[in-house]
């Protein structure tokens, strides 16, 4: 086994490696590059954002190949009872599928609802192979068969929700790409402990090594980013490699590890969702953009890309090393470990926290409007000396009626 983790994770690695700086010379040929136009963006310069395709051919390369191989030495059944063959060919199909309206998006832009509309025709075509949550087993909720329509429901729910974290998640530097490593680890550990499938082994194995091999292209300051085609291909595999390494046992820890170990790019969606409702009042309002998400605030308290990344990274890796533990020693050994790294993390906060200038305002992304503290907002019964973190979730730009979302961080000199 450990063998064939080694060659998937090499090969994966090897392919997106030499792979990526040729999607970046097609990315400038074909128009997919990144214009910072709209001033939400973080970068000050056009960069490509075509780096899925290569991502996407390392992780299939690897995989098609290992497991013919192993289907030949026998150990797994491509053919055999279980139709492995049959829901592969199935999330192969589904990728190419959802894969060609993410390019579409990354060259000409389509509308979200379109981008949605790919999302669960590719669910749909998963489930028809055979890729499904058929069973829930958890404390006060154990359901070993579910009704096949509510399976359906729950499947795509999963599907859905999975591959917009990641897709959403994806607004700095090496973000979306560093955090899909380090939950693809966490579940390849968690795989392992479980005595998953051999097959959901080799997948996510494939999937950390073809990040790995384009992190280098990635990481602050990016000469390349993922774009759309590459963050609905990491939510979307993760979500259903998740279902094939818990297809064997229905147990409480397979269940909700795999929610854990993507924590962060799930907590933050689901955020996004009720920030958006709660503020736009319709379901149109989930699918307008704003500044709300978790390293858009850390960018507003002063974090640097960098740190803004690796704080991140480091929730991140907490939570998968709460669920890798949680696994193998129970809860009680992950809750004790999680509550020392938060109480470590309060009491080291201050002195790695940006410090306060005395001079920090926030400028409008729309109009340029700068919200001045010592001014404050008068005329929006805002007194001078109010902070903008305490100004009302209500408070919107003077000049063109933003919400406070839209405003950034802005130091005067």
């Amino acid at each position: 086994m450990w063998g064939d983790i080694a060659i998937a994770f090499v090969l994966a690695f090897v392919i997106t490696f030499v792979a990526t700086p040729y999607t970046i010379k097609i990315a400038k040929k074909v128009g997919a590059v990144d214009v910072p136009k709209d001033e939400r963006r973080t970068h000050k310069r056009a960069i490509p954002k075509f780096g899925g395709p290569a991502v996407i051919l390392g992780f299939l390369i690897s995989t098609i190949y290992l497991l013919f191989i192993m289907n030949s030495e026998g150990t797994v059944h491509l053919f055999g009872t279980q139709q492995l063959g049959k829901k592969l060919l199935g999330f192969l199909i589904s990728i190419i599928v959802l894969s060609i309206f993410c390019i579409i998006d990354d060259i000409k832009t389509i509308k979200p609802i379109t981008k949605l509309f790919g999302q669960l025709l590719a669910s749909i075509i998963v489930i028809l192979s055979g890729i499904r949550i058929d069973g829930v087993n958890l404390p006060f909720l154990n359901y070993p068969e579910i009704h096949q329509v509510i399976s359906v429901f729950i499947t795509i729910i999963w599907i859905i929700i999975v591959t917009n974290a990641i897709n959403l998640i994806d607004g700095l530097d090496g973000l979306s790409s560093g955090i899909s490593v380090i939950s693809s680890m966490s579940l390849l550990i968690i795989f392992v402990l479980n005595g998953s499938s051999l097959e959901s082994i080799v997948l996510i194995t494939a999937l950390a090594g073809a990040l790995v091999g384009f992190l280098p292209y990635n990481f602050s300051p990016a000469k390349t980013f993922i774009g759309d085609t590459g963050s609905n291909f990491l939510g979307f595999s993760l979500a259903i490699i998740s279902i094939l390494g818990a297809a064997k046992t229905y147990t409480a820890a397979v269940i909700v590890l795999p929610m854990i170990a993507l924590g962060l790019p799930i907590a933050d969606t689901c955020m996004a969702i009720f920030r958006r409702l709660r503020k736009g009042k319709s379901i149109k309002a989930v699918f307008k953009a704003d500044k709300g998400h978790l390293h858009h605030k850390l960018l507003a308290k002063g974090f640097s890309q960098k740190q803004a990344v690796m704080l991140l990274y480091g929730i991140s890796a907490t939570l998968g090393l709460f669920a890798i533990i949680l696994c193998d020693s129970g809860i009680w050994k992950a809750l004790s470990f999680l509550f020392i790294v938060i109480i470590a993390a309060i009491a080291g906060y201050k002195n790695f926290a940006p410090e306060k200038t005395g001079k920090e305002c926030y400028e409008c992304l729309q109009c340029k409007y700068i919200y001045n503290p010592k001014v404050g907002n008068e005329k929006a019964g805002i007194s001078p000396g109010t902070d903008f973190r305490e100004l009302p979730e209500t408070w919107v730009c003077p000049v063109c009626g933003e919400s406070k979302d839209m405003f950034q961080l802005h130091l005067e000199n």
